[in-house]
């Protein structure tokens, strides 16, 4: 059964002066439920401050929190930063470490937002205002929960906040492979980046998974990844410049699941980037992935099941 980590507070209405939109992660839970599958839901309680602070630099954590982020940072971040979106930020990171503890139970949980790769110690950027990743893979490491953690970006756009605040720590592994002509222009320097073209397709996408991946987890050991599952990268979005499908994106998923489960390793996937005019598309696209990496979790070891 996917376990799903959602919480109201994921959705929150545009700011005054915005044309970004919170309302995804609301649509993607009705998309869940039309597809008639069953899930197990849980409730994530904000990141404590404290955690927030071990990653991002105090006195940015204090201009969210305090609802006082400079114009320049908005800019960055591609909206206001209002009381209610920085308690979203709080609840999104508290759920990608939910989501995480509840993979480590069962092999694989999703958290029904997150992904927020750009934000970086001082600032948010690209529709990012904490760093969720980074965070919790911090706090896993620091409790104790893993040991050496893989964060496997396969969004459209270049994990680079991710990339700079886990640099050189030798219990974090950070895997992006992106359009290379995509936002971020300055690209950070991830453990490893893979720089595509535009228009790649499905096949030579799945390849290049197919190569890199099992090299990574063979070679890395991870005990836990933290799998950042945009659907960005689908042809049809509006900020992607990459060509995947449908079955493409539901491929890739179950690629990446099956590597991990085959050598015992739990997947927490976070949403990621999708974009377009057809809310409900993207809603579904997100949907579909979580269902795809679920379905693949049981196929790999169905006796989980009894767990659910």
């Amino acid at each position: 059964m996917l376990q799903v980590v959602h919480h109201p507070g994921y959705v929150s209405p545009a700011a005054p002066g915005s044309r970004f939109t919170f309302d995804k992660y609301g649509l993607v839970m009705e998309a869940l439920a039309a597809a008639g599958r069953a899930f197990a839901l849980h409730e994530p309680r904000p990141m404590e401050r404290h955690w927030i602070e071990a990653v991002h630099d105090p006195a940015y954590v204090e201009e969210v929190l305090s609802s006082t982020v400079p114009s320049s940072k908005e800019r960055r971040i591609g909206f206001p930063v209002t009381a209610r979106v920085a308690r979203r930020s709080l609840l999104s990171s508290g759920g990608t470490w939910l989501a995480a503890r509840l993979a480590l139970r069962h092999g694989h949980a999703a958290n029904s937002a997150g992904g927020s790769h750009h934000a970086q110690a001082a600032t948010g950027a690209g529709y990012c205002v904490f760093n969720d990743l980074a965070i919790a893979a911090n706090r896993l490491l620091a409790e104790g929960d893993a040991a050496r953690i893989l964060i496997l970006d396969l969004d459209v756009h270049q994990g680079d906040g991710t990339a700079l605040l886990l640099a050189g720590r030798p219990d974090v592994f950070t895997l992006s492979a992106h359009a290379e002509a995509n936002y971020p222009a300055r690209k950070a320097e991830s453990s490893l980046d893979i720089a595509l073209p535009d228009g790649v397709r499905d096949g030579e996408y799945l390849a290049m998974l197919g190569d890199v991946l099992p090299r990574v987890l063979d070679d890395f050991r991870p005990d836990l990844i933290l799998y950042q599952a945009g659907v960005d990268s689908h042809a049809a979005d509006r900020l992607g410049r990459l060509s995947l499908t449908d079955a493409g994106l539901e491929a890739r998923d179950r690629l990446a699941m099956r590597a991990a489960r085959l050598r015992g390793i739990p997947l927490a996937s976070t949403l990621g980037g999708g974009y377009g005019e057809d809310r409900m598309a993207v809603a579904r696209r997100h949907a579909a992935s979580m269902l795809a990496l679920a379905d693949e979790n049981m196929l790999t070891h169905p006796a989980l099941e009894a767990e659910g």
